[in-house]
């Protein structure tokens, strides 16, 4: 039975919600014991698009969160906006905060004569960790240029100060910038939403499927690898969003994050994270992978995601310190996150009482 669509004033009762049937992807091993499970629903696509692997039910809608950025920039691209590499990366990122950030979201600005008041994200400290500490430390508080979608508002407005569209308000689903929005959604993803909201910074937010936004990612990543190679002389928006994200990673998250970790190491790849565990990887044959793990857990999205880019014969070696992290006990390592066996189905009937490497 397909699950409802709700809105976001939806007030029903929990016991009227239709549940995903997520499956075990991610497990933490502790002294040859599974100690929790990560539920959650997975796919991957190959080159031609066609379904490769699946786990849990990659057919029920979602909120990919911060992973509609990359479909957003392409959007703002297509209404003719125009900005160096760097920042165009910037406006497809969910950032730590660092100074290289801030000074770019505001570059952004000041290049089209706006202001950080034009801003109507929320406010927030930096992301990252390090980033908060350093910004605290300096007497910072939380702002609309410090919170982590900062770049991609910065060309919100950007983009309507040149089409000459209403500044104030562009939050609105109905303004013109989330009208093109919404309808690059549709056209990456091939599929209507299910549903709208709104994302923690305020933007339109879509309910889409794992299979639609893998769809989307493997296409700007295609289409950039096209450019590279000199098979796409059109400049087209997607391929100038994944060259952006690919050629600066640094500026889609930050150091130390995952996602720019493995764009530097898998050449060629266009990732993208959101906030309720979940993960996007484009790569450049057009095929691609997407994860949601269904807790929201942080830390199982990377060790899903490497397992799914295994099946579709990517070399990941060079991901091995993203496949899993230690479990520790006293400070030292007593065990290991690892992904399960998920897209073999004999896993939940076999290898429960194997929590070993091997098994999972």
């Amino acid at each position: 039975m397909p699950s409802p669509v709700f809105s976001a004033a939806h007030t029903a009762a929990p016991a009227e919600l239709a549940l995903p049937q997520h499956t075990p992807l991610v497990a933490a091993i502790r002294d040859g014991l599974v100690e929790s499970v990560h539920y959650g629903s997975a796919v991957a696509l190959g080159a031609d698009g066609s379904v490769a692997a699946t786990a849990g039910d990659p057919l029920a809608p979602f909120y990919p969160r911060s992973a509609l950025k990359p479909l957003q920039a392409v959007a703002m691209i297509r209404a003719g906006l125009e900005l160096p590499a760097d920042l165009l990366a910037l406006a497809a990122a969910s950032h730590s905060g660092a100074a290289a950030h801030r000074d770019g979201a505001l570059r952004i600005l000041e290049l089209h004569g706006l202001a950080p008041t034009d801003l109507e994200n929320s406010t927030d400290l930096p992301y990252g960790t390090a980033e908060r500490e350093d910004w605290l430390r300096t007497g910072g508080s939380a702002t609309q240029i410090t919170q982590n979608c900062s770049g991609k508002h910065a060309a919100m407005v950007a983009t309507c100060k040149i089409n000459g569209w209403p500044v104030r308000g562009y939050l609105d689903p109905s303004h013109p910038l989330q009208q093109l929005v919404a309808a690059t959604v549709i056209d990456l993803t091939g599929e209507e939403p299910a549903g709208v909201s709104t994302d923690g910074c305020g933007t339109p937010l879509f309910a889409l499927t794992l299979g639609g936004m893998a769809r989307a990612f493997g296409r700007i990543a295609q289409a950039a690898a096209a450019s590279l190679e000199g098979k796409n002389d059109d400049g087209s928006p997607e391929a100038a969003v994944g060259l952006a994200m690919q050629q600066h990673p640094e500026m889609v998250a930050g150091e130390g994050r995952d996602v720019t970790a493995l764009m530097r190491l898998v050449p060629g790849t266009v990732a993208k994270d959101g906030f309720e565990g979940v993960q996007l990887v484009g790569l450049p044959d057009g095929g691609a992978v997407a994860v949601k793990i269904s807790d929201g857990g942080d830390r199982a999205r990377m060790p899903a995601t490497v397992r799914l880019l295994e099946s579709l014969g990517v070399d990941t070696g060079p991901l091995a310190g993203l496949a899993t992290s230690p479990v520790l006990g006293g400070g030292h390592p007593v065990g290991q996150l690892l992904a399960t066996d998920f897209l073999n189905p004999s896993f939940l009937n076999t290898n429960q009482s194997t929590p070993d490497n091997e098994a999972l």
